[in-house]
């Protein structure tokens, strides 16, 4: 029995280290590092969870991509006046989540579009890019 494209792209991004995933994400990094931290893109990375999402390859779907640093959130040391003995800088956890930050950059740089969702991409050793899928209401709204 054959498998749909859909299910065999889910099954490469599953274990990303043994398929072509790796190596294809690995040469993609080099040129997303120099890119700007919010970038519209014309395809999905990750189609099959894109599809999920909304995306659909017509006029008023847009889909950015996010980068955000890694690493927990981190409060400025103390500058003045006494210092507790536990100055409470780092080990601190996020409010929201860095997909959520994602979402929010993206959603400043792009205020006139509807955010339909958004999903993890890759990550290296100092970001995480995320994904987010926008609809154009007024683009959307004349073809229906």
């Amino acid at each position: 029995m054959t498998t749909s494209m859909y299910h065999e792209l889910s099954k490469a991004w599953r274990r990303p280290h043994e398929s072509y995933i790796a190596e294809l994400m690995r040469k993609r990094l080099i040129a997303w590092r120099r890119q700007p931290a919010v970038v519209r893109v014309d395809k999905p990375t990750k189609l099959h969870t894109a599809r999920k999402l909304g995306y659909k390859a017509k006029p008023g779907i847009v889909v950015v991509r996010v980068r955000v640093r890694k690493g927990s959130g981190e409060k400025p040391r103390p500058r003045s006046g006494r210092r507790p003995k536990a100055l409470g800088v780092k080990k601190l956890k996020r409010e929201i989540s860095k997909q959520e930050i994602a979402e929010n950059r993206a959603v400043k740089k792009y205020p006139n579009l509807k955010l339909l969702g958004s999903y993890y991409v890759w990550e290296d050793g100092v970001y995480e890019w995320y994904e987010c899928i926008f609809q154009d209401p007024q683009i959307v709204s004349k073809n229906h």
